[in-house]
């Protein structure tokens, strides 16, 4: 029994960022109904595929049920606000404008579910100047400044290859539904939650922030170094690999220049505190990778354990499936799959000791539960 059972949402929209605000719900205990169009969400057709499924739907899509509805047709809007009564939550990512241009907006829904709490996703919010321009995660972390400090300083800002800033805004939004319905519970009344890419995104520029007003320093993009946490950057080994090493407090330096053989730089003045290793940065660096660069990774990841330094290797999926700490913690869920047989699927987070997650099921088809959905939700009758 998630924490959310018992509570209904109502999922509409498509692609990443208001699927996966509805999955963590779904995850832990909420009975999530989702309206697909009927040519599919565009989610099935990003990722690879087996036999014609998406194995990125297959996740995302999880623990939800799926009707499919044409919202273009006034029967199928009839519906949604026929069966609004019977859900606490909705969560949408159209653009602004879009559920109100269907009779479906906030307002409308309210007069049928006063409690209602509606979960709004989108680019820019639903207020503001930036309001009706459309808008996805690479455009919001374009202008949120995030995407300025990803990559090398001498190159253009580069991306990582996930929609980073919808997933940032799915949990914001999430975060905010579960802070609705906990002020519900108090006051029985619903509200409206707006979560939008660029302010998510921008909100994990907030040491940018300060600095700029009183510095006029915008910040730049340090490759794989962190500014200002020396040693803490990617290590080249003997074996034409790298290893990804953390040492910029005090006492971890020290254990690390010990591992190194070198235990009289943790009392050196240029390295001695992390104020003294950020001025000679570049020699810091170059100390460690000298010592990294004779060494083989796999002899670096024992002797950095050994050590207690925190140290990594840069894993890839296929080191994951093999890591048994993944096994071990339960984030590697092999799940039940209608057209595959069985799908493994990344696991819950965060644990809870009392109230856990889980993950049910796979993905279903695009409207696979439209009838049973109909006849539970709008008391419909097969032949209706």
């Amino acid at each position: 029994m998630g924490p959310l059972t018992g509570y209904r949402v109502l999922e509409l929209g498509s692609t990443a960022a208001g699927p996966f605000c509805a999955r963590l719900l779904a995850d832990f205990g909420a009975e999530v109904v989702k309206i697909e169009a009927v040519e599919g969400d565009p989610i099935r057709q990003l990722g690879e595929t087996i036999n014609g499924k998406s194995l990125y739907a297959a996740s995302i899509l999880r623990n939800k049920s799926i009707a499919a509805f044409d919202l273009k047709k006034p029967e199928a809007v009839s519906l949604v606000r026929q069966i609004i009564p019977q859900f606490d939550v909705v969560v949408e990512n159209f653009r602004p404008g879009t559920l109100e241009k269907w009779g479906l907006a906030y307002a409308d829904l309210i007069r049928v579910k006063p409690d209602l709490i509606m979960t709004r996703i989108s680019g820019y919010g639903q207020t503001g100047p930036y309001k009706d321009r459309p808008g996805y995660g690479v455009i919001g972390e374009a202008m949120s400044g995030l995407r300025h400090m990803i990559g090398d300083a001498d190159r253009p800002p580069s991306r990582v290859a996930i929609p980073l800033t919808d997933y940032i805004t799915a949990l914001y939004a999430a975060f905010g539904t579960v802070m609705a319905v906990l002020t519900r519970e108090r006051t029985g009344a619903g509200q409206c939650v707006d979560a939008t890419l660029i302010e998510s995104a921008f909100s994990f520029m907030e040491a940018f922030v300060p600095g700029y007003e009183k510095t006029g320093k915008t910040g730049m993009r340090a490759g794989t170094r962190l500014p200002d946490a020396v040693p803490n950057n990617l290590y080249p080994t003997r074996d034409a690999s790298y290893i990804q090493i953390a040492a910029f407090a005090d006492s971890v330096f020290r254990r690390l220049a010990v591992v190194m053989g070198q235990p009289e730089l943790g009392t050196d003045p240029r390295f001695a505190d992390q104020n003294s290793r950020n001025r000679n940065e570049d020699l810091t660096d170059e100390l460690v990778a000298k010592w990294t660069l004779s060494h083989d990774l796999a002899e670096l990841e024992r002797v950095l354990e050994a050590g207690n330094v925190p140290a990594s290797r840069i894993y890839t999926m296929a080191d994951i499936f093999k890591d048994p700490h993944y096994r071990a913690r339960d984030m590697l869920v092999k799940t039940s799959d209608d057209d595959l047989g069985s799908v493994t699927l990344a696991g819950i987070v965060p644990k809870l000791s009392r109230t856990p997650g889980q993950v049910r099921w796979s993905c279903h088809r695009t409207g696979q539960d439209t009838r049973a959905i109909l006849k539970q939700y709008a008391n419909l009758s097969d032949a209706r």
